[in-house]
């Protein structure tokens, strides 16, 4: 009996360590079990979608074609395999190596290629090399496949699209039922900073990420508490003279462009300050949970978008330099069971806390859509029709600031409904 209780505690420890997926942390008790093997598992998500109005720009998906205000789409299939190393015993973890894939009717897409390695003497540190997600916040690390609502929020597919990157990271996270470590973890690594979307890096600055982490606590038998604290400190070759940002003239706001020769070689500053926290209570029916997340600081983006570039700018054209915030909030109720779920999620991106409503668009200002915030309200109810079938149905109530911009003078009629149904193996 006590050896069946280490084995199982050790595992508990291993499944801790997979951020990117937790249905591969389920399943990795019994690729520990069985030591040297390999696991696949992976999910897709068929569903249909409808919008408001055709063609329009969607952070609920992809963006709608032009006569469409209808569709039926794979939103993810992907496919995942693990192999895990035991060394020893068998009783502490060696090597981790992870590919997944991700196929539909637009493209096909790798999303994880990366190795780890793990520390067994102290029993705390491990290292992971390769394209990965990157360690920044709760939701950017939330599996598409566990995450209760169907997209991420506009914010983080903005400041991390796609979520993943190329680099290397250390993670400090104890596997000792004993260590005074064992409720924290730490990770903390260098990336390209363009993500995976860039055909390569193309500059020498590489974006530092660093997440200090509260690991799930009990606080009595019903109340688990965790959070976490991020930073994201990096920057982009400026590859021409011109910079631009936002400045108050005597109370007139605009973009103003620097043209000074030193600017050729220097670096745009791209900082990310981030906190979050997850309560949950448990009950006789299930569960509630609430969560919230804040991330502001400076971002660099281009003139029409606030992505991060994924290519140098030439010519006239140059950086924008805009500070940004927003934030998350969750509330998940289970009805009746654990198999019914409500859903009331929040969401707002500020991409330029400089300038707001119909500062945007006044003659001379320079101002782009891109400067524009936007809040979303989903709700959503999930029913749990068996462990590996998931049906969705979520409407999506986006706000766009009114500006004086040509089409933008009133909020949009860009609402989304998604039905869809998820499968898992």
């Amino acid at each position: 009996m006590q050896a069946c209780c280490t084995c199982q505690s050790h595992a508990q420890f291993l499944m801790d360590l997979l951020d990117t997926t937790k249905e591969a942390g389920k399943g990795l008790l019994g690729v520990y079990q069985k030591f040297d093997r390999v696991r696949i598992g992976g999910y897709i998500q068929p569903q249909f979608q409808l919008a408001q109005s055709q063609g329009i720009k969607s952070y609920e998906g992809v963006d709608f074609a032009a006569n469409v205000n209808n569709r039926f789409m794979l939103r993810r299939s992907r496919i995942r395999i693990d192999y895990l190393h035991m060394q020893g015993e068998g009783e502490d973890p060696g090597v981790q190596i992870v590919f997944q894939f991700d196929a539909n009717e637009r493209r096909f897409t790798l999303r994880d290629v990366w190795g780890r390695v793990f520390e067994n003497h102290f029993k705390l540190f491990s290292l992971t090399a390769g394209m990965f997600a990157r360690p920044f916040g709760f939701e950017t690390n939330l599996s598409s496949s566990d995450r209760e609502t169907p997209e991420r929020g506009r914010m983080n597919q903005i400041l991390m699209r796609s979520e993943r990157d190329l680099g290397a990271m250390i993670t400090l996270d104890a596997r000792k039922q004993v260590s005074f470590l064992r409720h924290i973890k730490i990770d903390a690594g260098f990336f390209n900073g363009q993500g995976i979307n860039a055909e390569g890096d193309f500059d020498n600055r590489k974006d530092f990420i660093g997440r200090i982490a509260l690991k799930p606590l009990q606080l009595n038998t019903k109340i688990t508490l965790a959070a976490g604290t991020s930073l994201l400190y990096g920057g982009l070759l400026q590859n021409t003279r011109y910079a631009f940002s936002t400045v108050d003239q005597d109370g007139f706001k605009k973009v103003i462009t620097d043209s000074a020769a030193t600017n050729k070689g220097r670096y745009s500053p791209r900082t990310y300050k981030g906190a979050d926290v997850q309560l949950k209570i448990n009950n006789s029916k299930g569960a509630t949970e609430l969560r919230a997340e804040y991330i502001y600081g400076v971002q660099t983006g281009t003139a029409n978008n606030t992505e991060t570039p994924v290519a140098l700018v030439n010519g006239s054209d140059g950086f924008y330099r805009r500070n940004f915030a927003g934030a998350y909030f969750y509330f998940l109720q289970h009805l009746f069971s654990s198999q019914h779920q409500l859903v009331l999620k929040y969401d707002w991106y500020d991409p330029n806390t400089k300038v707001k409503d119909r500062e945007i668009g006044v003659p001379g200002s320079n101002f782009t859509a891109a400067d524009i915030k936007y809040s979303t309200f989903n709700i959503g109810y999930n029913y749990y029709i068996q462990p590996l079938v998931k049906l969705s149905l979520f409407y999506a109530i986006i706000k766009n600031e009114a500006t004086l911009l040509e089409g933008y003078e009133a909020d949009l009629a860009d609402n989304v409904f998604t039905a869809r149904l998820q499968f898992r193996f």
